[in-house]
């Protein structure tokens, strides 16, 4: 199997995510899958990204969407199989695409082997058990406690179908470490840690104490006794040395959600992970002044532990955010701002497309968060439109399919991929040429930036060599010599005037 050069491809890759039960369906069964993931990967080449990152595709009853793992040795059957799972690989190494797939470490299925055997009292010490619950919430709302008939209590700070493993158990260590193996012998080139700041929970489980408002909401004030905790980072220190030990620089991201940017970067590092996803980013408003604070604080951070940063603007679990900020122009000018800074960046499938977030009918939705919370992130996971009309599931699967999985809005015939492909202004072909200037120009990944002193509502910096970036997040236009910029306008994230008059939520790309 071909592996590609360049160790630290991750410090400024571009990677795309891919969830595969809603990307593209190879078999007609209205479920996305490994073999329609397969037939897009031109499509990706073509994109411009230098990595994509599958959700979950393993055995899982699908309680939370595949993050709820039965088997992580296998492929679900509604996904495919390991022999698909490998030609993915080979054909996305042979188009010079990594593979990053996803880890569920701190929980399994309610259906795992391990937790089939706990229910009969079999060794109990994978998980953690009980005689009274504390009072804990689950992340989907409610109690984290759920009780069995023998009266013993088992923790889920997720959905009941997803029992938390006890990571003080040595086997529940040495297992992980096995599975980190097996994938990364199928060629796998890194890892997204699911819930990486969860795992260690505080000596004795205290209970967090009253508080106002969900334990879910708090996790940007401070730290709860189930997060984030010190011994965390001891597993990680563990994993270092196994992805260090195979060729091709085999990486891990953290999906962290911590109290601060400093303890976020305690994630990364040589001995640790490689990045940590950056979501400061992506909860900023659509402001000048939100955005520089944030790329402030994320440079300096990344700067302490001597790695970059990552941005990212939607992925499967928050509003796309074409919906979050409210019109498809500004989440234009916020995309190509994040591609124009220094790091990586982490695109969601359909962002490319300039797709909203949809609103599923109460009956259709899936989310084990819906029913405790009412909270879902359905309407981000509906599946991809390719070509034709909602009538034909528009081309997620082949000809005579079964309906897709969520059923699709009909507005999206004008964002399907076809119906872009051949409209230089498309948002497909503002993201095909955002990643071919930025290939073009690796400063862009690698470089630094500086600063122009601009109006409150504008952000204008300056890229090594020789390009500047220009947000204009105000309610009027600003000119670019007003800014001191004068020279080429290399890409717009909407049209801008002849005399370089930048219109509101606009980003421009100039060089200089």
């Amino acid at each position: 199997m071909k592996m590609l050069e360049n160790p630290d491809w991750w410090r400024d890759a571009v990677v795309y995510q891919v969830y595969p039960r809603s990307f593209s369906d190879s078999d007609g069964d209205g479920t996305g899958d490994l073999g329609g993931v397969r037939q897009r990967l031109p499509y990706l080449a073509g994109l411009g990204v230098d990595a994509l990152w599958l959700s979950p595709f393993y055995t899982s009853p699908l309680a939370d969407g595949g993050y709820d793992v039965a088997d992580y040795r296998d492929v679900d059957p509604r996904f495919g199989s390991l022999a698909d799972f490998d030609a993915l690989v080979a054909e996305a190494h042979t188009l010079g695409l990594r593979v990053i797939v996803d880890l569920v470490p701190n929980h399994t299925s309610s259906e795992h082997a391990w937790f089939q055997e706990a229910l009969q009292g079999v060794n109990r010490e994978r998980y953690i058990f009980r005689d009274a619950p504390n009072d804990w919430e689950s992340i989907f709302g409610g109690s984290a406690w759920t009780q069995l008939p023998d009266g013993s209590w088992y923790l889920h700070l997720f959905a009941p179908e997803q029992p938390d493993l006890n990571w003080e158990n040595p086997e529940v260590r040495e297992e992980f470490h096995a599975v980190l193996r097996f994938w990364l012998d199928r060629g796998v080139d890194g890892f997204r840690v699911d819930v990486a700041h969860g795992m260690i929970k505080a000596p004795g489980l205290p209970d967090v104490g009253p508080k106002e408002g969900r334990q879910a909401e708090m996790l940007g004030d401070e730290t709860v006794p189930y997060f984030d905790q010190d011994r965390v980072h001891e597993i990680y220190r563990e994993w270092r040395p196994i992805l260090d030990s195979y060729p091709g620089g085999r990486m891990a991201v953290a999906e962290a959600w911590v109290a601060t940017p400093e303890r976020l970067a305690r994630y990364v590092g040589p001995d640790e992970l490689h990045q940590a996803f950056n979501f400061e980013f992506m909860m900023a408003d659509f402001e000048a002044k939100s955005f520089r604070e944030v790329i402030d604080r994320s440079l300096a951070e990344a700067a302490v532990v001597g790695a970059p940063t990552t941005w990212v603007l939607s992925n499967h679990d928050k509003p796309r955010h074409v919906t979050r900020y409210g019109s498809l122009a500004k989440a234009r000018a916020a995309s190509l701002l994040m591609l124009a800074l220094p790091g990586s960046a982490y695109l969601y499938q359909g962002e490319e497309l300039g797709l909203d977030e949809v609103e599923v009918p109460d009956h259709l939705k899936e989310d084990p968060a819906w029913l405790r919370s009412g909270e879902s992130r359905d309407g981000c996971r509906v599946p991809l439109p390719w070509s034709g009309t909602a009538a034909d599931g528009f081309g997620f699967g082949p000809a005579g399919s079964a309906a897709p999985w969520l059923p699709q809005p009909g507005h999206w015939s004008a964002l399907t991929a076809e119906a872009q492909e051949d409209d230089p202004s498309s948002t497909l072909n503002l993201y095909r040429e955002a990643l071919r200037i930025r290939r073009s120009h690796p400063a862009l990944g690698l470089g630094t930036l500086s600063w122009l002193t601009t109006p409150k509502d504008v952000l204008a910096l300056v890229r090594e060599p020789g390009l500047a970036v220009v947000l204009n997040a105000g309610d009027g236009p600003v000119r670019l010599r007003e800014l001191g910029l004068e020279g080429e306008i290399l890409l717009a994230s909407g049209p801008v005037a002849e005399d370089g008059e930048v219109p509101a939520d606009t980003t421009v790309w100039v060089r200089v």
